[in-house]
């Protein structure tokens, strides 16, 4: 599947709920079915700064691909950050440095964040991208 159908299934998957409580409950259930980040990953050097809650993207790089995994102590942080991490895993630097997360705005996920949390979803966009840039040479 590429990164493009990736996006449109998290779409469809995000867009049948009317209510952004409902949306933001099916995200918080989501996350409760990622596993934990290993206690080793959960360092300074992959918090996310900005953010209220602690939030932590772990990177990894294989075969050419890049591979993002999250943890956090507020559940919704971790769901929007899972959404985030689930889209870019598994693809090519280029394509998670090509892709923008704007399909969060057309599902309505971002709208209803608080600041201090989109500030933070941000941030998650950033460190994935910036990772992806590290890779390209690695590619």
């Amino acid at each position: 599947m590429s990164i493009e159908e990736k996006r449109d299934a998290l779409v469809d998957e995000l867009s049948p709920f009317e209510d952004h409580f409902e949306r933001f409950a099916y995200v918080i259930d989501r996350a409760k079915g990622h596993p934990p980040l290993d206690e080793q990953y959960k360092i300074d050097a992959f918090l996310i700064e900005g953010c209220l809650s602690r939030l932590w993207i772990f990177p990894e790089f294989k075969d050419g691909k890049c591979y993002y995994t999250t943890d956090s102590d507020a559940a919704i942080t971790k769901g929007t950050a899972a959404l985030l991490c689930e889209l870019y895993s598994g693809e090519t630097p280029a394509d998670v440095i090509a892709l923008e997360p704007d399909f969060l705005a057309d599902v309505g996920i971002t709208q209803h964040l608080s600041p201090n949390r989109r500030n933070g979803l941000t941030n998650v966009r950033k460190k994935i991208k910036a990772y992806a840039e590290h890779c390209t040479g690695n590619a």
